[in-house]
């Protein structure tokens, strides 16, 4: 079993083939180095555990993750080389999210500022507390980053919104403008976001990492060449042990046993 008691920054509880990753960096869950590096080995170890099918990320506290901790910034400028380093290790920490072969379901359990905020765009579903956020405030602070997360949820028009004015989006309103699949109670927002994973670990295992393959290739590609690389998935699929289990079971009106074969 994989060892995440060195963690800081995160605590990591698997069950039921089910990851909950928590962020505990109080008092607002602000992303450092070690955060990153963190992030980082997370959810490459996750994408490797066969006994993982789906993760749950959120926030211990009342942030998710208020953003960059900008005590770090001022040091960038002094060294050469600091800022490509830097810059690096943030880019690695979103993508580890995006490619980490489970699907990743963010429960935004409160302010999810700047990089927090692209922390939970990483993520394959959204869940918002309604008293949750989202907000891209690098403009106030002299900076700007973020358009292309932000792009692939947003429309236009309340993606540019949100840039140029860094306002605050509500759970009720990321609702209202499909960015989020549910807006929930505080008290509700673990256990809708655990009950979305559980369904979705009860699926064929090699059938839903194939699907995200599809998200994350699929997103720039043309729709003839997208949807060619999708029926290649499912003939590589068609002659698995799962798929072939799945479909027996149905058959027999039975719960599938999967093997990841």
């Amino acid at each position: 079993m994989t060892d995440f008691s060195t963690l800081e920054a995160f605590t990591v509880e698997i069950a039921d083939h089910v990851a909950t990753v928590t962020i505990r960096r109080p008092p607002v869950n602000a992303q450092n180095r070690q955060f990153r590096e963190e992030i980082v080995r997370i959810f490459d170890t996750l994408h490797d555990m066969a006994e993982v099918r789906a993760v749950v990320l959120t926030g211990d506290g009342r942030a998710f993750s208020a953003g960059a901790d900008l005590r770090e910034r001022p040091n960038l400028g002094n060294e050469a080389g600091a800022y490509p380093r830097h810059n690096r290790l943030v880019r690695a920490a979103f993508d580890a999210v995006m490619e980490c072969e489970k699907p990743v379901i963010a429960a935004v359990n409160g302010a999810a500022i700047g990089a927090g905020c692209v922390l939970a765009l990483c993520c394959d579903i959204i869940i918002a507390s309604d008293n949750a956020f989202l907000s891209m405030t690098e403009v106030d602070v002299g900076l700007a980053g973020g358009v292309k997360h932000v792009r692939r949820h947003f429309g236009e028009s309340d993606a540019r919104l949100m840039i140029y004015t860094a306002r605050r989006i509500t759970g009720p309103e990321l609702l209202r403008m499909n960015v989020a699949s549910a807006c929930v109670a505080p008290d509700a927002l673990m256990p809708t976001a655990m009950g979305i994973a559980r369904e979705i670990a009860g699926k064929v295992p090699l059938a839903v990492r194939a699907a995200k393959r599809s998200f994350t290739v699929t997103e720039e590609l043309p729709l003839h060449e997208g949807y060619r690389y999708e029926q290649s998935q499912t003939v590589a699929l068609s002659t698995t042990e799962d798929t072939r289990e799945a479909q027996l079971a149905f058959a027999e009106k039975r719960k599938p046993s999967f093997t990841g074969r």
